[in-house]
């Protein structure tokens, strides 16, 4: 009997996929997260100066007499916060929370160092390998705190001010302090804490419980077929310590979608489809069936509820965009100065009423300011230099009178206005005042008798 010698052929390898492409578009949105973190208060995109009492938003700075406006700007940003839950779940927590970017960042800083240390220094002993490994490790996270801590705090200073602060080591003034124990704070929170924060202390996640619906975002273990080779690599992964497969409303779970890479990877291998994805709530479709649906349906907006939620969300940031794009930037309070006297008499035989006139430079420019009478027969404004020049965020106080010729015919009360004209534009605004007189033949003549 003929032998063949043919080698049989050899078994088809599995497919080979991308490593880990959620964990990888993970760290490109955590970068691009972190670049934003870093910016907002250099930018004055979003910040509290307590020091000077302002508050900067999208630009503009807001003083604490527009509280009105620094209100809906905080409930926008909660609100917006809020609907994001709803419709994406835990997204926020996965993939914009500075705490887990910083503390998955420390976790994969220390796996780095630990096996570049053993590749490096193989014959050392174990001990002496471990002691370089937690020196390395805890000097890159103290510096790295202190960067943090400096941006931290910047949301709430000057950032040049606290830099200054900073190379003078001032520990001695309330930012000083409040910048030491902060960075004591972070170095302890990348060293040890990390996600224990979000498992025990933070409160997003169990509000997170309140917020989801049917129709909510989250990351799902679906084996129907028992179809799962009960691998564990997707427990193996998981930074918070869970096990997915036991229920996708775990007050742990993030839905960062590491086990769904896990899953990928290992059931590639065995030519079977996977158990975790992303869904549409718990009985929703998969995010993967998605495709050839509306743009909007894939987005999330998938009932009456979201429709409402996204066009109440368009609407208040129409109002909040309107509010802040025609907010005056030179705020101009004038009051009448009557504590002592209602009026006086002049030399020039004219009865003056004094005001005083406050202005606020609410922008980052000089402003200057024009301030003009109208319906006031025969009034003076005794107010120089004109314009008044206002440096940016300050603000300026100015005694002046309105002057009238006591033979004037004017009532005992005439009622007038301030015009202003404040910023480079000339941007017009005006102040209902009254003029008080004394009555006829008390420091006041008649034309007749003059």
């Amino acid at each position: 009997m003929a032998v063949s010698l043919k080698p049989s052929p050899a078994p088809a390898l599995p497919p080979i996929l991308p490593d880990r492409p959620l964990h990888r578009k993970r760290r490109r949105i955590h970068l691009f997260f972190f670049v934003v973190f870093c910016s907002l208060p250099f930018f004055n995109l979003m910040r509290f100066d307590i020091p000077r009492q302002r508050f900067y938003f999208a630009g503009a700075e807001l003083w604490i007499n527009e509280f009105a406006i620094i209100f809906f700007s905080l409930m926008f940003l909660m609100f917006g916060i809020v609907a994001l839950s709803m419709v994406y779940g835990r997204v926020y927590c996965s993939y914009a929370c500075p705490q887990m970017i910083f503390s998955e960042t420390a976790l994969a800083l220390e796996d780095r160092l630990r096996r570049e240390v053993t590749r490096r220094f193989i014959s050392w002993p174990l001990a002496r390998r471990q002691l370089l490994h937690r020196v390395l490790l805890y000097s890159i996270l103290a510096v790295g705190s202190v960067v943090v801590s400096f941006v931290f705090i910047a949301y709430f200073v000057e950032p040049l001010d606290l830099l200054h602060r900073l190379l003078r080591l001032d520990i001695g003034t309330s930012a000083g302090f409040a910048g030491a124990v902060t960075t004591l704070i972070t170095f302890l929170d990348f060293a040890f804490v990390r996600q224990k924060f979000c498992t025990t202390l933070c409160p997003y996640g169990y509000l997170q419980g309140m917020l989801a619906d049917k129709h909510t975002l989250l990351v799902q273990y679906h084996d129907p077929d028992h179809l799962c080779i009960q691998c564990k690599k997707c427990v193996r992964i998981c930074h918070m310590g869970i096990d997915i497969r036991n229920s996708p409303y775990q007050i742990e779970c993030i839905h960062c979608g590491e086990c769904i890479d896990a899953c990928d990877e290992i059931m590639a291998r065995v030519k079977r489809p996977t158990v975790i994805e992303y869904s549409w709530g718990e009985d929703g479709p998969k995010l993967s069936s998605e495709i050839g649906k509306p743009w909007w349906y894939r987005l999330g907006i998938r009932d009456a509820k979201r429709r409402v939620l996204l066009l109440v969300m368009l609407f208040y940031a129409c109002g909040l965009g309107a509010a802040l794009s025609t907010r005056n930037p030179v705020l101009v309070r004038i009051n009448p100065i009557r504590t002592t006297t209602l009026y006086t008499s002049n030399a020039a035989g004219e009865i003056e009423n004094r005001f005083r006139v406050s202005i606020s430079n609410r922008s980052g420019k000089p402003q200057p300011v024009m301030i003009a009478i109208e319906g006031l027969t025969g009034a003076r404004l005794q107010l120089s230099p004109q314009p008044i020049f206002v440096a940016p965020g300050e603000t300026t106080a100015k005694d002046f009178s309105v002057s009238v010729r006591a033979s004037e015919p004017l009532p005992l009360v005439s009622h007038f206005r301030f015009r202003i004209a404040s910023g480079q534009a000339g941007r017009q605004q005006t102040i209902d005042m009254t003029y008080l007189a004394p009555p006829r033949g008390k420091d006041r003549p008649t034309k007749e008798s003059k």
